[in-house]
């Protein structure tokens, strides 16, 4: 491991300033997915070292909420450039923890510094209104305010990225942060603790804390200090939080789980479509919530965009994020490979045909082939299970209207994609797909400028654009009377 790369491999939490241990001295092993081996350990914290968090963030609430957006700017910035200066050592650290190809770490790398700079400005034009009074002798004022202390959780699939797109809207707004990293993945997250420090911001403005997942997410629920949770992960533990969460009545945010359809008519350029297809489904091995899990494709096309993407797919590169040109790194776990040969072995069972991949890698461990299932149907379970693996499932279909209602057919809504060189049908299918993210002719949509969020059971509020901002504030309306006017 590189001397800066460990500099940032902080195997202790971030709390009020300081970096602790565990009231136990129990740890959690952080495994490289990619070799089986440790590399490392960090506490496993529970209720007490969380609430401890939570009071931190409490007290510095106090005083970060009364500095000005200006100079909340300026240390976000800081911390932007922070995140910049180190984005070699950051990405290589998030490859070891979470086996994704270093070109991808890279990438998000950036994202994260791209959000922290986005939200350095926002937090300069939170506005209120002065509205037009029906009184002659008093005015309206609405202002907005910090919430105050937020508790974000964040995923193993992206943790360097997810975490920025949380901590930088509620540092902007003036909130406090006691943040939970995923246990799989907690070296990012810390990293992100150790950039804060040398920023300059604040004790107790950021806290970073890992440890039991149930102990530290019961805490910053049922905590009536914490008046925020945002979340990113499985729809499942959403919907568990967010009950938690109604005992205090707290604001939540929910990125939840998906179900992508990838819809492909016969007017599209096939390789441009299957070019698309390929950045949907095989970034980060297919282990994202945008990530396509269902494959649609019109009968006048079917065959020749199965066979284009069951080329491009066997050229796809897999092996150590770490390696030169690696393009598909390992799963995160045996028990996601499990789940991935479970949907495959439903697939054969029900008609399907493995035309690409299918099993495990002749590298062993968690490291999956790209496999591509054509002859699809909607009686798999992959039309209505996250896939999240590299599984490209293709169903064939005949008219508009059957793919926009296949597409539709799921209780998710986070993501889906569709090329056509129809205008007019381009329109009337982004109108009739229920989902949050739609791509038209694009397979890559995020970006820091725009709302990230989803329908249905994928979610709650937003993340990303000027929208993000807004869960983390409170609106105040204030009556000005008696003014004689």
């Amino acid at each position: 491991m590189l001397k800066k790369t460990s500099h940032f491999m902080r195997e202790a939490n971030f709390i009020g300033g300081a970096w602790v241990e565990a009231d136990s001295g129990a740890t959690i092993e952080v495994v490289n997915p990619a070799t089986r081996q440790t590399i490392g350990t960090v506490p496993k914290c529970g209720r007490a070292e969380t609430r401890r968090a939570i009071e931190a963030a409490e007290e510095a609430f106090h005083s970060w909420k009364k500095t000005s957006a200006n100079d909340r700017a300026k240390l976000l910035r800081k911390l932007h450039d922070a995140i910049l200066d180190n984005q070699e050592a950051l990405a290589e650290l998030l490859v070891m923890e979470q086996g994704k190809p270093l070109a991808e770490a890279r990438a998000e790398v950036g994202m994260s510094a791209a959000y922290v700079l986005w939200y350095a400005e926002e937090g300069r034009r939170v506005y209120g209104d002065v509205v037009p009074s029906p009184w002659a002798d008093r005015r309206i004022l609405v202002t907005k305010e910090p919430v105050g202390v937020i508790g974000a959780i964040t995923p193993w699939n992206f943790p360097s990225s997810m975490l920025a797109r949380k901590i930088g809207p509620a540092l902007a707004a003036g909130c406090t942060a006691v943040a939970k990293p995923a246990s799989q993945t907690p070296y990012s997250g810390l990293a992100l603790g150790v950039l804060a420090e040398e920023a300059g911001f604040p004790a107790g403005v950021v806290n970073i804390v890992t440890g039991s997942a149930s102990e530290i997410g019961d805490e910053l629920t049922e905590n009536p200090l914490v008046r925020k949770i945002t979340f990113t992960g499985s729809t499942e533990v959403g919907k568990v939080l967010i009950q938690k969460s109604a005992g205090t009545v707290k604001k939540v945010s929910m990125e939840l789980g998906g179900n992508a359809p990838f819809l492909v008519f016969d007017d599209a350029g096939v390789e441009r479509a299957v070019e698309g297809a390929v950045a949907a489904k095989y970034r980060n091995s297919g282990q994202t919530c945008v990530c396509t899990n269902r494959f649609f494709v019109q009968e006048g096309i079917y065959d020749r965009f199965v066979e284009k993407l069951v080329e491009a797919t066997n050229r796809l590169k897999v092996g150590s994020g770490l390696e030169d040109g690696t393009q598909q790194g390992p799963l995160i776990d045996e028990k996601a490979v499990e789940k991935v040969e479970e949907l495959i072995a439903d697939a054969a069972e029900k008609g399907g045909k493995v035309v690409a991949g299918g099993k495990r890698h002749s590298l062993g461990g968690t490291f999956f082939e790209p496999t591509v299932i054509a002859e699809a149907s909607p009686e798999m379970r992959f039309m209505q299970e996250e896939i999240f693996g590299p599984v490209s499932p293709i169903f064939r279909f005949h008219e508009e209207e059957e793919a926009v209602k296949l597409a539709n057919d799921t209780a998710f809504g986070l993501a889906c994609y569709f090329y056509t060189a129809d205008l007019g049908r381009a329109f009337r299918v982004m109108e009739g797909l229920k989902y949050g993210l739609i791509g038209v002719n694009e397979g890559i949509i995020t970006t820091v400028e725009a709302p990230f969020g989803g329908l249905k059971e994928s979610g709650l509020g937003k993340e990303g654009g000027h929208q993000g901002i807004e869960d983390y504030l409170d609106t105040k309306y204030v009556c000005i009377g008696g003014l004689g006017l």
